[in-house]
């Protein structure tokens, strides 16, 4: 049977010791936000992750959703979840007051996706699905949009989808056929077939609110032709209640690899009644609102596969004998010993250790700047802050779900057999992890909104407030002798990384497809020197807390450093050969017709 527990030490690890969490209460509106509300916030997160959730991850996934009579069911348990969840107030925790909300710091809201996507990332699906809608009717929709819908989406009596993808187009979004007509009344007659709607129906709420992009009558050409409307399942009542039946139903559910408790629905919309959010063709600006909101919480569930992973194979390595150590035995009492000591099972351990509480401090730094950018009073601060997000978006999204999928393949490597048998559970992390490298832009996407936007934006500024407090660490820390393992490695690949970036930005300007050829291998050497960076300051963190008297803590801390400088020895050196790569230039990846293939 597969095992969870949240990693509350490694959490706290890096909010305290690392990030130091406690800057956030002095943010204007955050002021409760203190690390005691905080930890105790992620506590009650984990018991209800740990105790709920996660036992219904395996049975959810062998009996998954059903489709009759257009009507979804989900997995047995998942009402009574998502009754517990939504009663403990986990929808509204990082929701605006004025609509319900607990208005706690993103950051808090990232630990806690990060424990639901360990637990079940199927059960997630569905109120991660309604952050999404209720950030685009947050910051675009009308204030009685907002008075309509936002209550119930906070309280998640209503959840919320995102309609984007059709039969024919997914991510050229500037092909969508769905139509919207006027009506009368100032509200649109919604037409047309959307596809791979996660939570698109379901039995979980009363209601369920689509958020469409269709083109109306007068649309230009293209995605400058989009526009963003809301279209409930039920139409609303004045007193909060649901209504009369809305022209959009499920046509089918799709039959898939993994998440198998969460609905993904075909949605058919004729005719539906829908209100415009935001601008008449400026439907993308909105959606980009849900998009990279959906991007970085699908990095959080490539960072959730890789915890629970690596867990469970770290659990069983411990417990399965089998020969002895190359060296002796290790416990000649057993007659074999536990796999772990041998150096390849510890090899693919330790990096999934390595990965994962890297990936932990990089997603949370994020989120903490996610809460400067919008609650810091210094204008140049939260512009600094928001810059340093779109930056990091793509790298957090495909960096984290790449490895997400690595890990969770290395725990079925680390059981061996066993692993690929549906009884252990393991085997579910790796169908599971799959799809996050697929939806809300795949990563190759991500690799090219990293080199044809981020890079260039504002003549480099986004980089600039990546590469500025990288030089400044080292730069402030390269003198200390209990920092050199870290410091010079780092500053070594980091020196590699902009170099990269000025080559793939000359080539680039010259021929696109060089930038195009260079992209993923870019992408993940800025993550690797991300990652870096994160791990010099948990190792300076540590060094530091081991120098005061760490106490019972000591081992904890020494792991961190042990931990620090197998990264270093055994992860880091990958941004050469992806250096190399990314150097090699576009001429044989595009050499070829396609009949040549």
């Amino acid at each position: 049977m597969p095992v969870y527990t949240a990693p509350l030490d490694n959490i706290r690890f890096v909010l305290n010791d690392v990030l130091g969490v406690e800057k956030l209460s002095t943010l204007p509106g955050y002021e409760e936000a203190t690390p005691d509300m905080i930890d105790q916030i992620i506590e009650g997160g984990a018991a209800i992750c740990q105790d709920i959730l996660f036992p219904l991850n395996q049975s959810g996934d062998k009996e998954g959703c059903t489709f009759e009579n257009g009507v979804v069911r989900t997995p047995s348990g998942f009402k009574d979840a998502y009754k517990a969840f939504t009663e403990g107030g986990w929808t509204a925790l990082a929701a605006d007051p004025a609509y319900g909300g607990m208005g706690m710091p993103a950051t808090v809201n990232f630990v806690l996706q990060e424990m639901i996507c360990s637990a079940n990332m199927s059960f997630g699906m569905y109120p991660g699905l309604s952050e999404g809608a209720y950030n685009a009717l947050h910051l675009h929709g009308t204030d009685a949009l907002k008075q309509t819908y936002l209550p119930k989406l906070v309280t998640g009596e209503w959840s919320g989808t995102m309609c984007l993808t059709e039969p024919h187009c997914g991510t050229d979004l500037g092909l969508i056929k769905t139509k919207a007509v006027p009506n009368s009344d100032g509200s649109f007659a919604i037409t047309g077939t959307k596809i791979f709607i996660s939570a698109g129906e379901h039995d979980l709420t009363s209601n369920i609110i689509h958020l469409v992009l269709a083109k109306l009558p007068d649309a230009p050409e293209g995605v400058k032709g989009i526009s963003l409307f809301v279209v409930p399942k039920f139409m609303p009542k004045d007193n909060g209640d649901v209504g009369a039946r809305n022209g959009v139903a499920c046509g089918s559910i799709e039959h898939k690899m993994g998440i198998k408790g969460s609905a993904t629905c075909v949605m058919n919309f004729d005719g539906a009644t829908g209100w415009l959010v935001g601008e008449p063709h400026k439907g993308m600006r909105a959606m980009f609102t849900m998009m990279n909101t959906a991007r970085l919480g699908v990095g959080m569930q490539g960072l959730g596969i890789a915890e629970v992973a690596y867990q469970n194979a770290l659990n069983y390595a411990k417990e399965r004998l089998q020969m002895r150590a190359l060296t002796g035995p290790a416990e000649p009492q057993k007659p074999a010993d536990p796999i772990i000591v041998h150096p390849d099972v510890r090899r693919m351990l330790m990096t999934g250790k390595a990965v994962t509480e890297g990936c932990r401090a990089l997603a949370y730094w994020a989120g903490m700047h996610l809460d400067i950018a919008e609650r810091h009073p210094d204008p140049a601060q939260r512009e600094a802050a928001d810059d340093l997000v779109a930056l990091l978006t793509p790298i957090v999204k495909a960096y984290q779900t790449d490895m997400g999928f690595e890990i969770a393949n290395m725990a079925v490597q680390v059981y061996g057999g066993h692993g690929y048998i549906w009884e252990h559970g393991v085997e579910q992390y790796v169908r599971d992890a799959r799809i996050s490298l697929l939806y809300e832009g795949t990563n190759g996407i991500q690799a090219m909104d990293l080199v044809g936007r981020k890079m260039s934006a504002n003549y480099g500024r986004y980089l600039r407030r990546f590469f500025h407090p990288v030089g400044q660490f080292i730069e402030e820390n390269q003198a200390d002798p209990a920092m050199q393992d870290f410091v010079f490695p780092l500053a070594k690949a980091f020196a590699k990384l902009q170099q990269a970036t000025a080559m793939v930005a000359q080539k680039g300007l010259k021929n696109p497809n060089e930038a195009g050829a260079a992209a993923s291998d870019y992408l993940r050497m800025f993550a690797l020197v991300a990652l870096a960076y994160m791990w010099a300051r948990m190792a300076k963190a540590a060094t530091e807390k081991l120098a005061a008297g760490a106490g019972d803590k000591a081992e904890f801390y020494d792991s961190k450093l042990k931990t620090a400088r197998f990264f270093y020895d055994r992860i880091l050196p990958e941004t050469d050969f992806r250096f190399k790569q990314a150097m090699a230039g576009a001429d044989s990846v595009m050499a070829l017709d396609a009949a040549g293939f």
